[in-house]
């Protein structure tokens, strides 16, 4: 039963890494962006849910309701003012400016912040569990984080697949050229992926500031994390990240249950063994 409620603990969390993946995904679908500064965007919505629930005294989930617009607004104009200028047929213009965002994020919370760790208290949600049957529990937060990574997917799929502006990131993806010369305007279109983008980033910060402490130098990590997911599950499939996450988790679950040094290795370790089993992952994206 132990190892029964360490693969289900394993589950759960992988719904917040396909969180912190579901954005990275979104981008790369659409605009064929490798987003560097991913990670410490993460934290920097963690760090606005902080301001925001200091200031204005709410709770870090109710906070959502003003950081995923902030984010998403911030987004939008970053795609615009800064990202848009360095898309093109060469990957490594964007990869520089990303790697530049991220170096100017991370320095700037921590001259804000400083590097003290700090976390959001959610109260009882923290702390609440519902017991299956002995020795089998589910915490009330990590289901939550769960089936609000479902949500967000599953929304996620069906405005790629059942809206206009869905088929415009389609149509922008498969063909930017063509879906230009049709009266798309790439520049927008770009610019609301990463709206959306960032709004799920919002998302994933909150959570992640309330399961855990966090600072200004721990956006690489949820990268790689975020990373990891989407490589396992498939470039570009937003289902297939959540499958991603959960693979993730599960295989930290595994190794923490049989040393608690290995947890972190164990996931690296799963994802080698998927990229060399299978390099497209495990669903890769199908053209439509």
């Amino acid at each position: 039963m132990e190892w029964t409620n360490s693969i289900l603990q394993g589950v759960l969390i992988g719904g917040l890494y396909a969180l912190f993946a579901a954005g990275l995904s979104l981008i790369f679908g659409v605009m064929r962006l490798v987003n560097i500064a991913h990670g410490d965007l993460i934290v920097l919505a963690a760090y606005l849910a902080l301001v925001a629930t200091q200031i204005l005294g709410i709770g870090p989930l109710t906070s959502l309701l003003l950081i995923v617009p902030v984010m998403a607004l911030f987004g939008y104009v970053l795609q615009r003012l800064l990202l848009n200028r360095a898309l093109g047929d060469d990957l490594l213009p964007p990869l520089l400016v990303t790697f530049g965002l991220s170096v100017i994020i991370q320095n700037g919370l921590l001259e804000v912040f400083t590097a003290d760790s700090r976390k959001l208290q959610a109260g009882a949600l923290e702390t609440a569990t519902w017991a299956i049957t002995d020795g089998l529990s589910i915490g009330a937060l990590p289901a939550l984080q769960f089936l609000v990574a479902v949500a967000i997917i599953a929304g996620l799929q069906a405005l790629f697949y059942g809206t206009a502006m869905g088929r415009a990131f389609r149509a922008t993806s498969d063909d930017p050229d063509t879906a230009q010369l049709v009266g798309l305007d790439n520049r927008h279109v770009f610019g609301l992926a990463m709206a959306l983008s960032m709004g799920v980033v919002a998302i994933a910060g909150v959570f992640l500031a309330v399961r855990a402490n966090f600072d200004p130098a721990i956006g690489p990590a949820r990268l790689i994390f975020g990373f990891e997911a989407v490589i396992i599950g498939g470039l570009g499939n937003l289902w297939g990240t959540l499958a991603g996450g959960i693979v993730l988790g599960v295989a930290q679950a595994i190794g923490a249950k049989i040393d608690p040094g290995w947890q972190l290795l164990a996931g690296h370790i799963a994802f080698l063994v998927v990229l060399a089993a299978r390099p497209e992952g495990f669903f890769p994206r199908v053209k439509h």
